[in-house]
């Protein structure tokens, strides 16, 4: 079997996917961006240039595609641009080809071409959880069941993200449960010295609670509420960490500054190799954003054992945080109801340790293989056919 892979780019979330697929037939990955990407970019989000520390093209067949766009790059259709982009997967003569997301111009290219000539398959997380009734939604859900009818078979991420297929087209008998996943083992590892140092730095007693906040700062993932809420809170054994750089890092220092608290505390951007430390050094994770396809870091803290408070606008929140068992899921935008939360969860230390146990229970079922082990599957299917 020669499986063909389309993507954009090498990410922390992908690779390890890809060399466990690499063992099980003959696969290439076709990278669109071209091999601008491997390289140190400025990310604006972050206001850095990001460099990953961690290997993203170890144990997997790889090649980069030219590409011509006049800006390159995964944040809108016409930063993915390969004149050649037909005649290489066609020179690798795959029996499947897989595609992740449609929405750059020779992604959705390859999506018309192949259909029926070669299954396609397709990943993406989308969902409905913030989409409104509009004549313009009814435009979107026409082109969009457009989109789809050249798919064969999707991969789904989670719940929301399989109901977003139904809506758009896609039957049952095409839809694949495959778990958006991390490296569980990686953020589960013992890396308690480095907590205890960290911690320390920062003045957190072992007996004070610590609620982390980790990503960008700027308006999507709305931190602004939970320095809010925060300072509404009033347990002086609770503190507050921020861990990451954005548009919104100086409102939120000045912020600090005016509570005139020394319990908020703000770390720069942290890269892959550290994140475990940042997860494992807090007691509670809260991701607060206005909206999110996904939210991978809430699976990152889950494999670190933390509890949970999340924002019902994100797509992990129905699938991963368990009300009153891992976490706790607050009405986004919506501060009192995120206090009511923080208030429930930093009622000890043993309560919030309980809630990070059923994280990662609950955790282990969304990895790496669970994710190959249903591609694969699917694969195996394919071939005896």
């Amino acid at each position: 079997m020669r499986f063909a892979i389309v993507t954009t780019h090498p990410i922390q979330y992908y690779a390890p996917v890809f060399k466990l697929l690499a063992g099980c037939c003959e696969m290439k990955v076709f990278y669109t961006w071209g091999e601008e990407s491997i390289k140190p970019k400025f990310d604006p989000g972050f206001g850095k240039t990001i460099e990953w520390d961690i290997p993203l093209l170890d144990g997997y067949d790889y090649e980069f595609l030219t590409n011509v766009s006049s800006q390159p790059g995964s944040h809108h259709f016409k930063g993915i641009k390969n004149p050649d982009v037909i005649q290489k997967i066609d020179a690798f003569q795959p029996h499947v080809i897989l595609v992740y997301g449609w929405a750059y111009q020779s992604h959705l290219k390859i999506l018309r071409h192949f259909k029926g000539k070669i299954p396609t398959w397709f990943r993406g997380d989308s969902n409905l959880i913030d989409k409104s009734s509009t004549w313009k939604s009814l435009l979107k859900r026409i082109f969009l069941q457009w989109v789809y009818s050249h798919v064969d078979k999707a991969f789904y991420v989670g719940t929301a993200n399989e109901a977003y297929f139904h809506r758009y087209g896609m039957k049952a008998s095409q839809l694949v449960f495959a778990p958006h996943a991390i490296d569980i083992g990686r953020f589960a590892e013992d890396r308690s010295e480095e907590v205890l140092t960290l911690r320390k730095s920062l003045h957190i007693e072992e007996t004070d609670i610590l609620i982390l906040f980790a990503g960008k700062l700027d308006f999507i993932k709305n931190p602004e509420i939970l320095i809010n809420a925060y300072a509404q809170l009033g347990q002086k054994n609770v503190h507050l960490l921020f861990v990451g750089n954005g548009t919104l890092e100086k409102k939120l220092m000045f912020l600090s500054k005016t509570l005139k608290s020394e319990a908020i505390h703000f770390l720069p951007f942290q890269n892959q190799k550290t994140m475990p430390v940042i997860y494992q050094s807090c007691d509670v994770f809260c991701l607060p954003s206005r909206r999110e396809s996904w939210g991978l870091a809430v699976n990152e803290a889950m494999a670190a054992g933390k509890a949970i408070i999340a924002s019902d606008k994100l797509g992990c929140a129905t699938d991963l945080v368990q009300e009153g068992l891992n976490g706790y899921v607050f009405k986004s935008e919506d501060q009192a109801d995120l206090l009511i939360k923080l208030k429930l969860a930093c009622t000890s230390l043993s309560h919030l340790s309980k809630l990070g146990l059923q994280s990662k229970k609950i955790i282990e079922n969304w990895s790496f293989d669970v994710q190959v082990t249903a591609i694969a599957k699917e694969l195996d299917e394919y071939s005896k056919h």
